[in-house]
Formats: C-alpha cells, sequence, structure tokens
C-alpha cells in the first residue's frame, strides 16, 4: 500500500488492495465481469485490478474519513487472475433495477480512463437471474418472428437498395419491390438512412407500403422492410407510429449511437404498436474493433438482448467486415440458446430464464457464392443480408435475389453451388461474376 508521510506519523492513502481477494467466492446474486488489462508501468496486476473493481464500484483514489461500515458489502472485489485476465464481483445492491445505462456506467465507465491502465477491456458480465427480472427482453423471440413472416426452415432474407444512400424515396422502394420480387422477405434501409431532403421518412413508407401490398399480392407471400426510424426520441415515436399506421411490423434503429436508455424507450413503445425491433450496430467497431481495449461485440449484443430487440448485426466471418468465425459463433449463441457455457478468456456463463431469443443478422459483403459459408456458420436461424451481391448480379436485383435463394436451396439440400446452378440460370451467372470470391 502507498503511504503518505505525516509529521511524525505515516498516513494510507489508497485502498486499492482492499478490492482483491483471490479466496473471494462470488455470491449467488453477485453480477461477475470478465476483463482483459493490462497495467501500466509499475503497477502490479493486484494494484491495477484493485483500481478497477475499486473505481467501478465504492472506492476512490483515497481513503476517506467518513466510510459507514455496511458500504463494506457494496465492494466489489476481483477475485480471479488468468494471465491478463481478471474476474470481478459486484453485489447486486450496486444495481437500479431495470436500468441499462445505469450498469454500464458502472462496468464501463471512468475505468477505462485510468491511469494506471494501459489497456482495459470489458469482455463479458454475467447476469443474474435477480438482475434479469428487470427486463422484459425481446417483445417476439425468433419464433414470434417467423410465425408473424410465415417463415420456417431457412433464413430469413433481406437487402439494403445499394447504394446505401442516394435513392429518392421512389427509387428505393422501386428497388426494393425487385428484391421481394426475386423471394426476398425484407428490404433494409442502412445505417446513414433516415429522412435527407431526397428520401424524406414519410414520402419512403409510403412508396414502400404501395409497392409492399403489390408484391404480397403478386407473389403471395408477406413481405416487410426495416425501415431506419433513428433520431431524437420523439421523432423516433413519431415514425413508429407512421409505421404501424401502414402496416409494417418491424422498425430500425442505429442502437449504439442512439443509446441504451433510447433503444430501451422505443422497445416498450415499439411493442406496444407490434413492431420488432432491428438493430443496426453502426459505431460499434470504434471501441470493439481493439482486441485489448474497449468492449466487445459480445457484450454489446447481450445488452442488446437484455433490453430487447429482436436481432443484431453479427458479422460473417467470409464478408468485408472483421469478425471470426468463432466470434460469429459465440454471438449466434448467445442470442439464440437459453443457457450459455463458459469459454475461458471469451465469455461468461449465462441463463437467460425467460428472456426470449434474438435473431442474429449476418451482413456486409455477402453474394450468392458465400451463402453456404455464412449458412455453415450459422445454421438456418439467422436474417441473412446480401445486397450489393444481389444488386450487382448481370441481370439485375430480381435475379440476385433468386439466386440467392436458390443458393440457400442448395445449402438445404446439401448439394453443391456449382451442381444446383446447372439448372439454375440465375445462381450460375452469379458465380461467373463472383465465384466464392471475399471481399476485403
Amino acid at each position: 500500500m502507498h503511504a503518505f508521510v505525516g509529521i511524525g506519523k505515516t498516513m494510507a492513502i489508497d485502498w486499492y488492495k482492499e478490492f482483491v481477494d483471490t479466496n473471494y467466492e462470488p455470491a449467488k446474486d453477485d453480477l461477475v465481469c470478465l476483463y482483459y488489462f493490462e497495467p501500466a508501468a509499475g503497477i502490479t496486476k493486484e494494484e491495477a485490478a484493485g483500481r478497477i473493481a475499486s473505481e467501478s464500484s465504492t472506492g476512490t483514489w483515497t481513503t476517506l474519513f467518513t466510510m459507514p461500515p455496511r458500504m463494506k458489502k457494496l465492494e466489489a472485489t476481483a477475485f480471479e487472475f488468468d494471465k491478463n485476465f481478471v474476474k470481478i464481483a459486484y453485489p447486486l445492491q450496486l444495481w437500479e433495477e431495470g436500468n441499462a445505462v445505469q450498469l454500464m456506467s458502472g462496468i464501463a465507465g471512468n475505468i477505462f480512463g485510468m491511469k494506471a491502465l494501459k489497456n482495459l477491456r470489458l469482455l463479458d458480465a454475467t447476469l443474474p437471474s435477480a438482475y434479469l427480472r428487470g427486463f422484459k427482453g425481446p417483445h417476439f423471440g425468433m419464433d414470434g418472428i417467423r410465425k408473424m413472416m410465415k417463415v420456417y426452415g431457412r433464413p430469413l432474407t433481406g437487402a439494403v437498395p445499394k447504394p446505401k444512400i442516394g435513392f429518392s424515396a421512389k427509387e428505393h422502394a422501386e428497388v426494393g419491390y425487385e428484391t421481394w420480387m426475386g423471394g426476398f422477405d425484407f428490404v433494409k434501409d442502412d445505417e446513414n438512412l433516415t429522412s435527407t431532403s431526397f428520401n424524406r421518412f414519410d414520402d419512403r413508407v409510403k412508396y414502400m407500403t404501395k409497392l409492399r401490398d403489390k408484391a404480397e399480392k403478386e407473389t403471395g407471400e408477406k413481405k416487410s422492410a426495416f425501415l431506419n426510424i433513428s433520431a431524437d426520441v420523439e421523432t423516433m415515436k413519431k415514425r413508429a407510429d407512421l409505421l404501424a399506421e401502414y402496416g409494417w411490423n418491424y422498425a430500425m434503429i442505429d442502437v449504439v449511437v442512439a443509446g441504451n436508455a433510447s433503444v430501451m424507450t422505443m422497445r416498450d413503445y415499439c411493442s406496444d404498436l407490434g413492431l420488432a425491433i432491428h438493430a443496426h450496430r453502426a459505431f460499434h467497431s470504434a471501441f470493439d474493433r481493439n482486441r485489448k481495449h474497449g468492449m466487445t461485440m459480445y457484450f454489446l449484443a447481450k445488452i442488446m438482448r437484455l433490453i430487447g430487440v429482436s436481432q443484431i448485426h453479427t458479422g460473417t466471418a467470409v464478408g468485408k467486415l472483421t469478425g471470426t468465425k468463432t466470434e460469429s459463433i459465440l454471438l449466434a449463441d448467445l442470442l439464440r440458446k437459453k443457457k450459455i457455457t463458459e469459454v475461458p478468456h471469451q465469455c461468461l456463463a449465462q441463463d437467460w430464464g425467460s428472456i426470449k431469443t434474438a435473431f442474429p443478422v449476418s451482413s456486409g459483403g455477402l453474394h450468392p457464392g458465400l451463402v453456404p459459408d455464412v449458412l455453415d456458420i450459422y445454421g438456418k436461424d439467422l436474417i441473412l443480408l446480401v445486397s450489393g451481391g444481389i444488386h450487382g448480379h448481370p441481370k439485375g436485383t430480381r435475379a440476385g435475389a433468386r439466386a440467392t435463394m436458390q443458393a440457400i436451396e442448395a445449402w438445404q439440400d446439401g448439394v453443391t453451388l456449382e451442381e444446383k446452378a446447372k439448372k439454375a440460370t440465375e445462381l450460375k451467372e452469379a458465380l461467373a461474376k463472383w465465384g466464392h470470391y471475399k471481399p476485403k
């Protein structure tokens, strides 16, 4: 322990080591976090971990004159070290019921700016059942979404009109119509399309509704869209009202930039309107791409399932965005399973109890030639978004969507794409252009 030499006596200054106990056994209702950390020069691992536990619970940089004894029970405890990984247990009483904003302020707050830490990364947190009780989770669950869309036994499919921004509302809807007519279930706004001067949200909804109804009548299939309502909360509510008025069953939110608080509000508002939430993860890589610092996409996805989105982007492992096969599988399991098993240095055990499931969304640089690779990773329970990979088809969007559906059929039937392409013209044309190319 550091000390200050006063006049004729030694006075303790810091108390970080009081927040470290390698013999501690977490209580049933403790919230346990897994961190990767690197101490700054001259700081031991125990001192660094003590600072994390202290700053994220009841401690501060110095000993205090007034410290009621009862507060000892509220201290976080760093209790398990493994190389540069540490587990820290937090008493349940530290956390407000049903407030994911406050949780993030604690376990992912000031601790990231401490000079005693060279790097710090929040990998995961086990949320005890007593904490889960404060949250509703997804309104529909995967089964509810499948029932809503009347799609079973295969992935649900969707595409963003490309270029992602620049179309008028009418042009956007026309590309959407071709997407639906090619067999896709959804048309999706991209993250930076909300209500621009050349494509107002209200206009887009009206044009999309007209062509959705036409596509449903012509195909006999349910069609829908992820229309981006992201804005301030009051504007999002108005946009959600409009979607419900025109018979839509989804709203899309850029959940990271919108923030946990707005997503928590909109979860209940959208649920009352019968709208599922498609969560786009724009901005996530600003804090999760650095393997040594920040927070994982895994924990972001966990928070989003907790506060109630119906699906969230989780990567492809084979497309244009970062993310490994292992990470994609872990993310899919996190969203789709009731119980999660701990994977050392990556994630902790989690029992979701009554919290419903959510769909993983695979997107980013996909085309028909990569569909089997993605489905080998995810299986059939996902939202598969293939955008540039249908619009870039030599015969256009409708043919590109058909080629993707043919690729899905090939995977379901256990045959190669080349074998399927002998009797599937659109797939044959897609393979002639892209083959099995993996974008970078």
